[in-house]
């Protein structure tokens, strides 16, 4: 608990710091047509300039009792002139929008729009992910359906980008680096992802090739901004699978701002459509808020503050799983005992200060640490029941279990406990230079304290018999021909306690300039990043300290083609991954302080075609890559549950192609169609190559929206996934060059149907009830609209007769239905 009265310390430290405004002053956000903030731009009043911040914000000091020239300029925007007069110690909020009609200079201007272009990010809008039918909400479940992600689990938010696993992806919220649980190992313990929908500005992705400025990650980026409040605004929902407030404050004189949010979940409504008949106990729930403070024009402050506590109570009661061919179905049969009782809390403040040297000079120091108690405990007893069913259509038994070729008993037991301490202090830097050069660097220091406890073992009897490890190679077991005389002892068994502290030291610096290239225009950008950490553990060895650098790169051009407008972009570098706890604990639980970064060098050439059809705007995306990487920390995967090998045995590639084809195929919506090839293999030990856990072939994605011509208020939102199946379903102990076989297909259509009340608020008169509305709906969600069957992993039954082993599909969620009611006061 002392990381929560830290950070409610320092929420009210922050509120204790009081500014009085003593002269005329004008503060606003500058926003451009879209309402996104414009960074960069410079306002003047009289014979002041200050610069916008990334955000928007600024604040400026003006003449009081006269009239005075108020100007914003930017070099993507046609430039702002209005005339004023405040009187002395007045404070004015003024939040002017630029019109995207901008002047141009030099052929090509950088604006927000061609940054995105330029750096091979994709932007998403934020409401589309509170619009977006989905089961399991939030920006995550926009980011499935882009090109290059992968995701075959709806209960969960984690994802994986060209062949990473869901540890090789980098999170950050307003430049502070967000943490994944630890012990999580099935999508329907997750509950609640971090980022709170309903206060974000501003969504940045991008799945390969990116600056040296983010971390130290395999895979992908993205990058999420919070918005900064300039006016009062409320939000609630409520729905059968949880509800959501949130409110924007600020104060009479703008200088503080701030949105709080809290968020509850309930996923019973989900996990009672699987085959396992439970009773399901959950509760999600998070407090998060996000406060600024603008002390003067060089100064900002802000706090980033999360509480989140998620309740997992399972207690599995029947399941009935029917497999096998339509001439000889089998069904398998288990009837549980037991639960399982997990809980997940974090604690997660941030302090950012960010001052403004001079108009051309940033500085920025962020401070942040997070806490995380995690706790598992099961105790779930199994007996199973293999057995043939009865397939003749005429019979008074059909569908009935008539023969049972396979009995036997499971045993899990887990008692299970994490904490985890990190804290993390950076200095970053930005300096923007003549002919459009941008010089940008950082240093950051972090700790990692974890206090690891695990204890996990399974015993499995078999009519009558129990199974020993099947990694153990025991004499005179030869079961049930010839009784076995040694030790019993369980089907799988780990034990271990781990103190495990991690330092590390990192820091990149990054240089991007405009050029031109003949007569088209051209931008590069060149980085390096470093990194050096020590991995120390109180009840084992220390490992030695490493270091790796990572050089990347970035060039895009644009061409002057007559009215084509089209970019093409070529990156990559030497990304490395150095390790978190969990990569250096094995299957066993034993920590190894020497495991290495995992390197991957990228290889990334795309390019943006945008057009006009139907006289409506388009842009189609197409990127091919290749990645190679050594030093691979191979893993298992069973859900979303990751066990490393921590030893560096292996090398591996991934190469692909994605395309995506955006733009209004209704008038004022946007959709897309995204289309991905990927393949990844991985070569353990010289034994040769084979697919890694995440070698998802093909994927489509589709999110479209729509509406009923006749009626208007109705909106339509469709969210299609078809993924090929993964490599997977085999036992976590197995050998994987033995077992090679593959998941089903991936299939999932959900569909929304909205009834906006206040889409016709333009046309009521003043004083409607609904006009103190932004947004008032009623919405009906169908989830897995076609019912599809779709496993993320295999249950094993061992039949000790015949030895074999079957694998039963664990399917995820059935047909579900869902009804949301949300509304926002501005």
């Amino acid at each position: 608990m002392k990381t929560n009265k830290l950070l409610f310390s320092l929420f009210f430290l922050l509120f204790g710091i009081v500014a009085f405004a003593q002269n005329a002053r004008i503060t606003g956000v500058l926003l451009d047509e879209e309402n996104k903030p414009i960074d960069g731009a410079s306002v003047t009043a009289g014979d002041k300039t200050v610069m916008t911040l990334e955000n928007g914000f600024f604040v400026i000091d003006v003449p009081s009792g006269q009239v005075f020239s108020f100007s914003v300029k930017h070099p993507g925007y046609k430039q702002l002139v209005q005339k004023f007069e405040l009187s002395p110690n007045e404070t004015m909020e003024f939040n002017p929008v630029m019109s995207a009609k901008f002047e141009q200079l030099r052929d090509v201007v950088i604006n927000k729009a061609n940054r995105d272009q330029i750096e091979g990010v994709t932007n998403l809008k934020p409401e589309l992910a509170r619009k977006l039918p989905s089961a399991n909400g939030g920006i995550e479940a926009v980011v499935k359906l882009l090109q290059g992600v992968t995701s075959n689990n709806e209960l969960s938010t984690a994802y994986s980008v060209r062949g990473g696993n869901y540890d090789e992806n980098l999170v950050y919220v307003n430049e502070i680096e967000i943490y994944r649980p630890f012990l999580i190992r099935s999508g329907q313990q997750e509950g609640l992802s971090f980022t709170n929908t309903d206060m974000v500005q501003d969504v940045n992705f991008s799945s390969g090739g990116f600056q040296a400025k983010y971390g130290d990650k395999l895979s992908s980026v993205l990058d999420i901004t919070y918005r900064v409040p300039t006016k009062f605004a409320a939000s609630a929902e409520a729905s059968f699978l949880g509800g959501a407030l949130s409110a924007d404050l600020v104060s009479k004189d703008k200088r503080w701002s701030g949105i709080i949010g809290a968020r509850y979940r309930d996923n019973s409504l989900l996990v009672n459509s699987q085959e396992t008949s439970t009773n399901y106990r959950p509760r999600f729930y998070d407090i998060q808020t996000s406060i600024n403070f603008k002390p003067s024009p060089k100064w900002t402050f802000s706090f980033l503050g999360n509480i989140s506590e998620n309740r997992y109570n399972y207690a599995p009661l029947t399941r009935q799983t029917n497999f096998g061919t339509i001439d000889e179905p089998i069904a398998l049969q288990i009837f549980y005992d037991g639960q399982e009782k997990d809980k997940y809390q974090t604690y997660f403040g941030t302090i950012k200060t960010t001052y403004e040297v001079s108009e051309n000079f940033t500085l920025k120091f962020i401070g942040s640490a997070y806490h995380a108690i995690e706790r598992e405990y099961f105790d779930i007893f199994a007996a199973y029941f293999l057995g043939e069913v009865d397939a003749n259509i005429g019979s008074d038994t059909f569908g009935d279990v008539t023969f049972n070729r396979g009995i036997g008993t499971q045993l899990n037991h887990g008692r299970n406990d994490l904490d985890a301490l990190i804290v993390n202090a950076e200095l970053k830097g930005s300096h923007k230079l003549p002919k459009e050069t941008t010089i940008e660097w950082g240093f950051k220091y972090s700790r990692e304290d974890i206090r690891d406890r695990l204890v996990e073992w399974e015993v499995i009897d078999s009519a009558g018999f129990s199974l020993n490890p099947p990694i153990v190679n025991l004499p005179n077991n030869d079961q049930p021909y010839n009784p076995y005389t040694g030790p019993l002892v369980p089907y799988q068994n780990v034990r271990a306690l781990n103190y495990t502290t991690i330092d590390r030291l990192s820091g990149f610096a990054q240089f991007s300039r405009k050029i031109n290239v003949g007569r088209a225009d051209a931008w590069f950008n060149l980085g390096v990043r470093a990194h050096n950490w020590t991995v120390k553990n109180e009840y084992g060895a220390d490992g030695k300290s490493q270091t790796v650098f990572s050089p990347r790169a970035q060039f895009s051009i644009k061409p002057k083609w007559g009215d084509r407008d089209l970019m093409f972009r070529i990156s990559g570098g030497m990304y490395y991954q150095p390790p978190m706890y969990r990569e250096l604990r094995d299957s066993s639980g034993t920590v190894n302080p020497d495991v290495k970064a995992q390197r991957s060098i990228h290889y990334v050439f795309g390019g943006d075609y945008s057009f006009k059809m139907w006289n409506r705007p388009f842009r189609f995306t197409a990127e091919a890559y290749y990645k190679s990487m050594s030093d691979i920390n191979t893993y298992t995967l069973e859900n979303v549950r990751i066990r490393y090998r921590a030893n560096n045995d292996a090398k591996a590639f991934a190469t692909g192609l994605d395309m995506r084809l955006n733009g209004e195929f209704v008038p004022g919506t946007e959709s897309w169609f995204s289309f991905s090839y990927m393949k990844t293999e991985e070569n353990l030990n010289d034994r040769g190559y084979i697919a890694r856990p995440t070698d998802q072939r093909l994927k489509f994605g589709v999110l479209f929206q729509d509406y009923m011509p006749t009626i208007p208020n109705v909106k339509v939102y469709i969210n299609l996934v078809y993924n090929t199946g993964l490599p997977g379903g085999s036992p976590s102990y197995a050998d994987p060059y033995i077992y090679q076989s593959r998941l089903r297909d991936y299939r999932r259509a959900d569909v929304g149907f909205s009834y906006v009340f206040t889409e016709t608020n333009d046309k009521r008169p003043e004083g409607h009830w609904l006009k103190k509305f932004q947004d008032l709906s009623l919405g009906f969600e169908i989830f897995n609209m076609f019912n599809n069957q779709n496993a993320i992993t295999n249950t094993w039954v061992r039949d000790v007769y015949t030895k074999n082993q079957y694998g039963i599909p664990n399917y995820m969620t059935t047909r579900v239905f869902n009804v949301k009611l949300s509304a926002r006061l501005n």
